[in-house]
């Protein structure tokens, strides 16, 4: 499909100088928009690869974790007029031949948020996760924590807001807040390549997701968004 009007791509990015470099130049490739890559705090040549393949670097001072970083570039996108974003990891397993399946929902008005799914891809450990979250929100998603998405102008108004800065990660809380705010959030399948190199942030140890699930718990039982879930169907 055709590129839309001020589309701008975030891609967060910590120690990915392997991989991050070869995103940028697809995105641009293809698409023939700006890519923005928000170095959180790397101590690789993250920023170095970005910048050499034609990204804008964006460099934290402190790490702020995923969905710090992808709030920052949702407030540069703001801040300079862009009225579609899309965001994908730096790590290689989002496809960014998938962009024009997100952005097809959007331009047919059917959505103002698209998650590319592939629940196929998920670890015992994130699929206990995602069982969990369901339960307790309601949410009826597929991949509730795929970082591969598209948001339209009145969901990057919501998610730059100071409301949404008490987040620590960008799937449940994201959500839980979008659907407050009556935007609408679909699903588009999507392939996904493991990953290149690395390992999860949230999904690396069971630890850290005893961690994640309980202060998301915490997130859910504060009721953010409660009242405003979409009923069943």
């Amino acid at each position: 499909m055709t590129c839309p009007d001020r589309l701008i791509a975030l891609i967060p990015a910590y120690n990915e100088e392997a991989t991050v470099g070869q995103i940028v130049a697809r995105v641009q490739r293809l698409w023939r928009c700006p890519v923005i890559v928000i170095d959180d705090c790397s101590v690789d040549a993250t920023a170095h690869v970005a910048r050499a393949a034609g990204a804008i670097v964006l460099p934290l001072t402190i790490q702020l974790g995923a969905w710090g970083a992808i709030q920052t570039g949702l407030r540069y996108a703001l801040q300079h007029g862009y009225r579609t974003v899309v965001t994908l990891d730096a790590d290689g397993q989002h496809e960014p031949e998938s962009i024009g399946d997100l952005l097809q929902l959007l331009a047919t008005h059917q959505a103002d948020v698209v998650i590319g799914a592939f629940p196929e891809r998920a670890s015992r450990a994130r699929r206990i996760a995602w069982s969990y979250f369901r339960l307790l929100t309601g949410i009826r998603l597929e991949d509730i924590t795929s970082g591969f998405r598209v948001y339209n102008h009145a969901a990057i108004t919501v998610l730059a807001s100071r409301e949404a800065s008490l987040l620590d990660y960008q799937d449940v809380g994201v959500l839980l807040i979008l659907f407050r705010k009556g935007l609408r959030i679909s699903e588009a399948p999507v392939c996904m390549q493991p990953r290149a190199a690395g390992a999860s942030r949230i999904f690396g140890s069971w630890w850290i997701v005893g961690k994640y699930m309980l202060q998301t718990s915490l997130l859910c039982l504060a009721r953010v968004g409660y009242n405003h879930l979409p009923p069943d169907d």
